[in-house]
């Protein structure tokens, strides 16, 4: 059963352009992050060993701003987005399997390219844009996950991509779900009473804009220092 789909349009192989935009798509997105959002998330953990470690942090830099919804200067990661797809090739990626009750561990991926992982990842993150307001914020933080697998397009992706500590990842340094280390990354103190949700969200807005390349941080380590931000956000507002 086809449960998501979308076609990712980029420049050829042997043309001088570097060109990415998107074709037909289908993402559901309930329950969120949906099928939709693990599609996404499966592009890019397919393509992320691949991708140039100097470009790594500026994807997460660009997850960040279209999530927040900032205009989005071109190009990125050296491709330009644009909304014409003539002369275009296509790549089109499928999730498959069978919808039962709610459950995405019986998925399997099907994902097509011409080898080049950098046009997948941008069209992914395109994508995400798209979906429904409701959907972006799982639908992102699941492409986040997905920068921490090094398994491929593996049956146990999905898994990951839904639920950080049921499947941890093989390479990356383990995300603790202690509340501590949530804490700690937040900079409250241990003496400090447990903060409210209203707390920690300003506290990582905060933090995320100090890091942010944009706001003057350095470019490097900014992505993994994002990344745990983010995953200590979701630790203390579950």
């Amino acid at each position: 059963m086809l449960l998501a789909e979308i076609e990712i349009r980029h420049s050829r192989a042997v043309a001088p352009t570097r060109r990415v935009a998107l074709g037909p798509f289908w993402l559901p997105t309930e329950p969120s992050p949906g099928y939709g959002g693990i599609l996404l998330g499966g592009i890019v953990a397919a393509h992320w060993g691949d991708v140039d470690a100097e470009l790594r942090d500026e994807y997460v830099g660009l997850l960040n701003d279209l999530e927040a919804g900032r205009r989005i200067a071109q190009p990125r990661l050296r491709h330009r987005f644009q909304v014409d797809v003539v002369g275009l090739d296509r790549s089109r990626h499928k999730l498959v399997g069978q919808a039962e009750n709610d459950r995405f561990g019986d998925v399997r991926f099907e994902l097509q390219g011409d080898g080049r992982p950098v046009p997948q990842i941008l069209g992914a993150a395109y994508a995400a844009r798209r979906l429904h307001a409701d959907a972006q914020p799982r639908a992102f933080a699941a492409m986040r996950k997905a920068t921490m697998w090094e398994d491929g397009a593996s049956p146990q992706l999905a898994t990951f991509l839904t639920d950080l500590t049921s499947v941890p990842p093989t390479w990356w340094r383990r995300f603790s779900t202690d509340e501590r280390w949530a804490l700690e990354v937040l900079g409250f103190g241990p003496d400090e009473e447990q903060p409210g949700r209203e707390e920690v969200l300003q506290r990582f807005r905060t933090l995320l804009r100090e890091s942010h390349p944009d706001h003057g941080a350095e470019h490097a380590g900014a992505g993994q220092r994002i990344l745990e931000l983010t995953e200590a956000r979701r630790i203390l507002m579950p």
